[in-house]
């Protein structure tokens, strides 16, 4: 059994468009997904994108995915990286999956100097906030906004 996580081609926009739909049904909010596969295509992989992804795969089988971008700090003077989506599909649950998606996005903060890796979750995913937790993640406020920086970020990042 192996795990590879690499970022998702333009080959790929298909299947990061099913894993969005995947998310949207675990978090009861299909009926927000209004997206197109060519937007998030557009997106992806426009000839300066905004915004990135990971896919990660067991045994070459497409397992989970992060969706992130950078966000900036005026306060810390430097960019951060937001995390806007990770799921790892349920049959590939509990094989440290979505822990090597964080920690990839972890070694990209650390590796360019970004200032904090951030994230929001929904007050009602227990198994996710507990996760979050784990990792070393603060959680605040009602949308449960995550961050990691300073030595967390570098401790997790060097995990693994």
């Amino acid at each position: 059994m192996s795990l590879a996580i690499r970022r998702a081609a333009p080959a790929d926009a298909a299947l990061v468009f099913a894993l969005v739909c995947e998310l949207a049904d675990y978090e009861n909010l299909q009926h927000e997904v209004d997206a197109t596969p060519e937007e998030i295509a557009r997106a992806l992989f426009s000839p300066e994108p905004r915004l990135y992804c990971d896919l990660a795969e067991w045994d070459d089988q497409p397992a989970g995915f992060a969706v992130w971008f950078l966000n900036f700090s005026t306060f810390r003077g430097r960019h951060g990286l937001y995390l806007e989506d990770v799921f790892v599909r349920p049959e590939f649950r509990g094989r440290g999956i979505g822990k090597a998606l964080m920690q990839r996005l972890a070694r990209t903060c650390v590796d360019n100097g970004y200032a904090r890796f951030e994230w929001a979750v929904l007050d009602w995913n227990a198994p996710s906030i507990a996760f979050y937790q784990s990792i070393g993640a603060e959680i605040k406020g009602e949308w449960k906004v995550c961050r990691m920086s300073g030595p967390a970020l570098t401790k997790f990042a060097g995990q693994g």
